[in-house]
């Protein structure tokens, strides 16, 4: 009994992970190319993703252990990021990026997406 309601927990766990998502994909890598409307995320697998950015866009920064509010100006090519989209029929549009700068490589943009 006590290894079926495991199962069950775990199960439960996961899928309200899914859902909370919903239908927004997330797009990681590193930062190929910015123009004022779109980045170019080239992911691990070598494939180039564009992402449009919108004016509702946030822009955030993980520094340390820490996420600031930033600035799309702050983001750079060479930076790592990890983006939540919603998929549009003009492609995806970027809901939040967060990245981190060249500066603290070691750190994982977005290692615990929020």
């Amino acid at each position: 009994m006590r290894r079926i309601s495991l199962v069950l927990f775990v199960t439960l766990t996961l899928a309200l992970g899914v859902a909370a998502h919903g239908d927004k994909k997330h797009v990681s890598g590193t930062v190929e190319k910015i123009n004022a409307d779109s980045i170019v995320v080239k992911g691990k697998d070598g494939n180039s993703i564009v992402v449009k950015l919108v004016s509702s866009t946030i822009f955030i920064r993980h520094s340390g252990s820490e996420d600031k509010s930033a600035k799309p100006g702050d983001l750079a090519v060479g930076d790592l990021v990890v983006i939540h989209a919603s998929p549009k029929e003009s492609g995806l549009e970027a809901d939040q990026v967060k990245f981190s700068s060249r500066g603290d490589r070691g750190v994982s943009a977005g290692a615990n997406p929020k």
